[in-house]
Parts: C-alpha cells; sequence; structure tokens
C-alpha cells in the first residue's frame, strides 16, 4: 500500500498564526523591548506554574518574543521555551524556535532523523494557540517592572 506525501495545509497554517497574533498581542499589551509579563497559570486542579512573555526585540513591522513556562515539574523535565515573531504588516505570529530548535521546514519526510512530524511546523503553531489560550482563559498577568 503506497503512502501519499504530506501536503502543508497553508490555510489551516495561516490561520493558526493570525489568531497566535491577537492571542500574543492581547497577552502582551504594550511592552517594550526588554520588558517581561509574568502569567500566573491555574486550572480545575491548581496552579500550572508561570507563562513568561519577553519582548526580545521590537521594531515597525516585526516584533520577537520569547515564551516559556516555569513552574510545577521544573527539575524534571525541560520547561517548553520557544520564540515567536510577531509580522504585524500580515497580523500574524510564527514559532521560530522550540526548545532551541531552529527553522522549521512546511512538511518533513517521515522518518526523518529528527524525527519531526510531517507537519511539525503547523503542530507547534498550534500547541502555541492552546498554551497563549489557557494564559488568556486562566491567567493572571503581572509586569514586571524589571527586566529579566
Amino acid at each position: 500500500m503506497a503512502r501519499t506525501a504530506y501536503v502543508t495545509d497553508l490555510k489551516t497554517l495561516q490561520g493558526e498564526c493570525t489568531a497566535n497574533y491577537l492571542r500574543l498581542t492581547r497577552l502582551l499589551g504594550e511592552l517594550g523591548a526588554g520588558e517581561v509579563r509574568e502569567v500566573s497559570l491555574t486550572g480545575g486542579a491548581g496552579c500550572f506554574g508561570t507563562l513568561w512573555l519577553e519582548v526580545a526585540e521590537r521594531a515597525p513591522y516585526t516584533t520577537i518574543v520569547r515564551v516559556a513556562q516555569t513552574g510545577v515539574l521544573d527539575g524534571i523535565i525541560d520547561s517548553p521555551r520557544m520564540n515567536v515573531h510577531l509580522y504585524h504588516d500580515v497580523r500574524m505570529a510564527e514559532v521560530t524556535d522550540f526548545q532551541r530548535q531552529r527553522h522549521f521546514s512546511g512538511r518533513y519526510r517521515y522518518p526523518n532523523p529528527r524525527m519531526h512530524q510531517p507537519d511539525e511546523k503547523l503542530q507547534l503553531n498550534r500547541f502555541l494557540g492552546e498554551w497563549l489560550e489557557h494564559g488568556l482563559a486562566h491567567g493572571h498577568a503581572t509586569d514586571l517592572s524589571t527586566t529579566r
């Protein structure tokens, strides 16, 4: 039985990136370069840690944000962390770095040496969307006056 090659669902990926742009701009507000917003995450079972949003760079057409989580499982597993580029002219946000891996392709052959899924880029942006949505729904934001 021959497997068909994965075809990138560009419309879904763009939709996810657009939704993430809106979520991030709501969470970031007017933070400037070097500023950090800390969002305490809660839910039905209690505290899930802290979501850190740091504006690494801000320019007229792009903003680079570092997103990380600290808390409950520190020291046991690596906490998720990623860099996200916000493109203001097209109102989209894209994950460009996850756990220190960079430059994700729109599709991968499977299997591959790094064991990326065929739709790895879409999955990373969906993960960011779920993470930010949880922060918006259950988070309590605090601005840090000092930079991280």
